[in-house]
């Protein structure tokens, strides 16, 4: 069996279910130790009993993403054992209330925010120089359609996922002269627990699956994967030009 990512390491956010594990089991089968990264531990052992199965090997990490102190520990672990970081998937989010702008409480905002965007800034900021040791650092951040079509009652979701379109595109224009390839990442409607408690009332079963989504990550996680500040829409199956020419 191909491992193209023999010998990389791999870190997910919010591993634990949906995209997010799913991609960590690809990323495993590829050949890379996975560091998954979520709050639930019971469904950590699981997705580590699921990466054993197919070959792989995962280091579990049980933390909220609103814990940043918890996030530069990781940081300074994964350099004192590895020197470096190959793959970093920023994938946690929390979805939020459907709710008026005006009714949302100033604290539950404030957690789509952490969690969404301060947590992925936190990584960036502490895993940057890990991601410029290895010798092809890929960075992928999860988006949503939500951040260009603003719909009534998704307020905190969609303004969180405009930020982190903000904040991949800057960084892939400040790795622009390194090895390092950033870039984002549109699943549209998906298979997953978030999206069934938005929507209750579609049918999953006419939504692609985690799956299927994650094949496509995987893509943009290759060491020969040379585009950097584009968009992957899923739905549209193809890359997109995020960024202007300079």
């Amino acid at each position: 069996m191909t491992q193209p990512l023999a010998g990389c390491i791999a870190l997910v956010t919010g591993a634990s279910r949906g995209i997010g594990r799913e991609t960590a089991l690809k990323l495993a089968h590829a050949g890379a130790h996975v560091v998954a990264v979520a709050r639930t531990v019971g469904a950590l052992e699981e997705l580590d009993d699921a990466a054993r199965a197919a070959g792989g090997a995962a280091t579990l990490v049980p933390l909220d993403m609103r814990d940043y102190a918890g996030i530069y520990r990781l940081a300074t672990a994964l350099n004192e054992r590895y020197q470096r970081l190959d793959i970093l998937i920023g994938n946690a989010a929390v979805a939020g209330p459907r709710s008026p702008l005006d009714h949302i409480e100033p604290a539950v905002w404030d957690e789509v925010f952490a969690v969404n965007v301060t947590a992925n800034w936190h990584l960036i900021r502490a895993m940057d120089p890990l991601l410029k040791r290895a010798k092809a650092g890929r960075a992928v951040f999860v988006t949503s359609g939500a951040a260009w079509h603003a719909r009534a009652y998704a307020g905190p979701y969609s303004a969180s996922k405009t930020a982190v379109n903000v904040l991949g595109q800057t960084y892939a224009a400040e790795t622009a002269s390194t090895t390092v390839r950033v870039n984002l990442f549109n699943p549209g409607p998906t298979r997953t627990r978030m999206r069934a408690q938005v929507m209750p009332g579609e049918d999953p079963m006419t939504l692609p699956t985690p799956e299927q989504v994650a094949e496509k990550i995987l893509e943009l996680c290759q060491p020969d994967f040379s585009e950097s500040g584009k968009l992957y829409d899923f739905r549209a199956g193809k890359l997109l030009q995020f960024m202007p020419p300079a």
